[in-house]
């Protein structure tokens, strides 16, 4: 079991609390609005439904959910547990849902 001093290990992929994530990307005002959403079963990530607020999410997952009238398909990026500004928060994801004016095929 590894300590507070132990080193990383390389072969183990970073991941940080969903709930904590979605808060540091500016999706939700608060990490308590981020909870209740994923508790209701409104999210999903990698396809599966997720209901944990704790659940870790890592580079390359995908997350599906809604945002009052719009639909939110993204692939994280990168991971943060600061909330900076937006610029720096838009940097954590790549928006996989197609636009408005993008036909679609």
């Amino acid at each position: 079991m590894a300590g507070p001093g132990a080193k990383p290990r390389k072969d183990v992929q970073p991941k940080l609390r969903l709930d904590k994530w979605l808060f540091a990307a500016r999706f939700f005002k608060n990490r308590e609005l981020a909870a209740e959403v994923i508790e209701s079963g409104h999210l999903r990530l990698n396809g599966q439904r997720c209901k944990k607020p704790g659940h870790g999410v890592m580079e390359g997952d995908t997350l599906a959910f809604s945002q009052g009238r719009n639909l939110r398909l993204l692939r994280v990026r990168a991971l943060s547990d600061r909330r900076g500004p937006a610029q720096e928060a838009q940097q954590l994801y790549d928006d996989l849902a197609p636009t408005a004016d993008a036909p679609l095929e």
